[in-house]
């Protein structure tokens, strides 16, 4: 039996990615950029591929779109936002749809790379989501009653506010965006990272050993099943975390 050096790769080769095209200039492209594209590209066509298909009875692709849309329409819009909301079906489901293709990019075969893993892209989810409910929020009760809601809310005795009002402002403004994109970045990189590990690991086994591999192969297969799980739960998480958000912009009161 010959044991076979593991060769890990550096961290580095996840977070940072040698441009592709237009090297050194402001408009380079890397593959982070390039897999952004590919999932549009990917949500795109199947909502086209559905929306083209008339079936009353939905089969495939169209069968798998309606699925999504009524989930995000039942279980988070209406379960968080309440009625009358359903406008907001498209914007939530592009969210969902985008994240997923971003998160389950890690398990395809030859890409391999969760793009949320690069922070740029959850912070900017995050940021785009902080600058929609403040937005609503603003639009809803008004400049003034929207910070006033959030630093002054009714019920709580007048002493308490002197610790809960800084509290809440920096919740809302400040911590919201942070903890979206923190959250859906760290969760990705570190599953990543198992998944690199244990393929290394594998790997090296079977050069090695064909017993050791034998063992280490299917848990890598359930790691891999496991992060798929995971891939989908965190674009529900950050949806859902979305329509919170929304939803507590436009109706204060709850």
């Amino acid at each position: 039996m010959t044991l076979v050096a593991l060769d890990f790769p550096p961290i580095s080769h996840l977070i940072e990615w040698p441009d592709i095209f237009f090297k050194n200039t402001d408009y380079a492209i890397n593959k982070v950029v390039l897999l952004m594209f590919l999932a549009v590209a990917i949500v795109l066509a199947l909502f086209f591929v559905a929306g083209s298909r008339k079936s009353l009875v939905p089969r495939g692709v169209q069968n798998l779109v309606e699925t999504i849309v009524e989930f995000i329409e039942d279980q988070i819009i209406l379960q968080v936002m309440g009625e009358g909301t359903l406008g907001w079906t498209p914007y939530l489901l592009s969210i969902f749809m985008f994240v997923a293709a971003l998160n389950l990019m890690e398990v395809l075969p030859v890409i391999q790379m969760p793009v949320t893993a690069r922070m740029a892209i959850p912070a900017i989810l995050g940021i785009q989501v902080w600058f929609i409910y403040n937005f609503v929020g603003i639009r809803k009760q008004g400049f003034i009653g929207y910070f006033k809601g959030i630093m002054f809310p009714p019920g709580v005795p007048k002493p308490i506010y002197i610790l809960l009002t800084p509290i809440e402002f920096i919740s809302t403004v400040i911590v919201r965006p942070f903890s979206l994109a923190v959250r859906l970045f760290a969760n990705m990189f570190a599953g990543h990272l198992i998944l690199t590990s244990f393929a290394v690991i594998t790997a090296a086994l079977w050069a090695s050993t064909y017993v050791g591999a034998a063992l280490s192969f299917p848990l890598l297969v359930g790691l891999t099943g496991f992060e798929i799980f995971v891939s989908l739960l965190q674009a529900y998480i950050f949806t859902i975390l979305t329509a919170v958000y929304v939803g507590g912009a436009m109706h204060p009161e709850h």
